[in-house]
């Protein structure tokens, strides 16, 4: 079955798409990556956004506007994918959707809301869309996230020694190979504010790393920094821009006087560095496997290689999963396992109370025709 997996993550700079074609095989699921296309957002549809999410205020009238437009932008993306990388044969796609909100209260999350109405993909594409994936596991106890852990889990299920899979977007978040996955913390998500919030939104990100470069890292912002309680917290956790965006990184600065742009950048990003290589020590790993677009930044991953002191870090391109759509691709599989009626999640990595099969089903043009329920959980992903 050839899967489009769209993906727009918590940095909402761009909506990925990756073509899977997807065979289970026995107790293997076999992916053939068919390749990706990356669409930006538009730029007002981004200004909108960011406005509309934490800490900033929104309107019923605006979700349902957004809601709309990130359809439309996300059915545009499918469309592309569908035309350039398979000749209009897709047979299904799955759409992650936009994350604007995570309600987390201490460490239970009660809710989460992804926009991206997937009628509109469904309209555009004539295929079948799986959507709303996250609600599911929070419903049956979970955090939600990290949804890609169970696809990480299949993964690198036989690779030797202890291998956990990093991704660095907005949000950094690691599956070990016993099953216990977390958010670390912010990946790029105080990064971007803090490159955004200096140059008065001339720039969106910290491009090659280029403002960490040029700083150096000043101690006691970075100590009060890790004073965050979030990071204590026993796994499963969950976080998100509701807790790490601007205005958490201007009451760490308060005191502080004025400090160089350039050093708070370096801070920040010596910030990810340092509760990423934390949470890799709890997981005692022998090696990391980098995916997301912290994986860009040489900066940050040439702090995170010191201190991870002799534990490999690798990006999934390495392994042949390219690390900028490599949730693309897990979500692709992730659909997949829906339309066969097969759990998308484990219990050990999310906390919910027992697998669930995740999302809801937007029939396409040909009404729905759903496959035969796959006879068993796949143990294995291997990449054709």
């Amino acid at each position: 079955m050839r899967v489009i997996g769209l993906m727009s993550g918590t940095s909402y700079d761009a909506i990925d798409a990756a073509v899977a074609e997807l065979d289970l095989v026995g107790d293997s699921l076999v992916l053939k990556p068919l390749g990706t296309v990356s669409e930006p957002y538009d730029g007002e549809l981004r200004k909108v956004l960011a406005a509309a999410l934490p800490p900033g205020t929104t309107t019923l009238g605006e979700v349902c506007r957004l809601d709309t437009r990130i359809g439309q932008a996300f059915a545009a993306t499918a469309v592309r994918a569908d035309r350039e990388l398979c000749e209009g044969r897709a047979e299904l796609v799955a759409s992650h959707g936009q994350t604007v909100y995570h309600w987390v209260a201490g460490a239970e999350v009660h809710g989460t809301l992804q926009l991206g109405q997937p009628a509109w993909i469904a309209e555009a594409t004539g295929l079948p869309v799986v959507a709303d994936f996250r609600p599911r596991d929070i419903a049956a106890g979970g955090q939600g996230a990290p949804l890609v852990s169970l696809v990480d889990l299949l993964w690198l299920r036989g690779r030797p020694g202890r291998p956990v899979a990093l991704n660095i977007g907005g949000i950094a978040n690691l599956t070990a190979p016993d099953g216990t996955a977390f958010d670390t913390g912010p990946g790029c998500a105080l990064i971007d504010a803090a490159a955004r919030g200096f140059s008065g939104g001339a720039l969106v990100y910290d491009t090659d790393g280029a403002l960490a470069a040029r700083g150096r890292v000043h101690g006691p912002l970075l100590d009060r920094l890790l004073e965050e309680p979030y990071y204590a917290l026993p796994a499963p956790k969950t976080t998100g821009k509701e807790l790490f965006h601007l205005g958490h990184l201007r009451d760490a600065l308060a005191g502080f006087g004025t400090l160089p742009a350039e050093d708070v950048v370096a801070t920040l990003t010596m910030l990810t560095a340092r509760t990423v290589a934390d949470a890799v020590g709890r997981v005692c790993a022998t090696e990391v496997i980098a995916s997301g677009g912290g994986t860009r930044n040489p900066v940050l991953m040439s702090m995170l290689a010191e201190l991870l002191r002799g534990v490999a870090l690798r990006t999934s391109d390495d392994l042949n999963l390219p690390s900028d759509a490599k949730e693309a691709y897990a979500f692709a599989v992730l659909g997949f396992l829906t339309l066969h009626g097969l759990p998308g999640t484990e219990p050990a990595s999310t906390g919910a109370r027992h697998p669930t099969v995740l999302g809801s089903v937007t029939p396409g043009r040909g009404g729905l025709r759903l496959p035969p329920r796959a006879a068993r959980q796949p143990t294995r992903l291997l990449l054709e």
